[in-house]
């Protein structure tokens, strides 16, 4: 038998016998000194440029709806796209592409309700001018 007891719940960790981890403060003994700590980021920076590594959030909501609301209210997925243009130049998140084409199509499909309500216009003007004449 041994006289061992197992650890109190009540003392700090690390009191008892050491289990390879040097205390807090102590060097190691086959290193003889502490091991040093990574390089801290200068004040304000917050990680690496957007060059470097995955970007950040995946893609952007507002490219997204910009392209669905191409399809379904226009002026909508103008407004939508520039935001997201915005966002995406502040933020590096992906959906440039996204953007860009719900932008093209919103202006696209703008252009042509424009066109088709200015005919309905002058189809009832001329309609109506018609009607006078008789």
């Amino acid at each position: 038998m041994t006289d061992e007891q197992p650890p109190s719940p009540y003392e700090p960790p690390g009191h008892g016998q050491p289990y390879g981890q040097p205390q807090y403060g102590q060097q190691h003994p086959q290193w003889g000194q502490q091991p040093p700590y990574a390089p801290q980021p200068p004040f304000g920076q917050y990680g690496p440029p957007g060059g470097e590594g995955p970007r950040p959030g995946g893609t952007n909501v507002l490219a997204i709806l910009s392209l669905i609301f191409a399809f379904v209210f226009a002026p909508a997925g103008i407004v939508c796209g520039h935001l997201a243009k915005r966002q995406i130049r502040r933020t590096g998140e992906e959906g440039d592409q996204l953007a860009t084409w719900g932008l093209i199509l919103s202006y696209v499909f703008t252009a042509l309700g424009l066109v088709v309500c200015c005919g309905w216009i002058g189809l009832a003007f001329w309609a109506n001018a018609d009607n006078n004449g008789r």
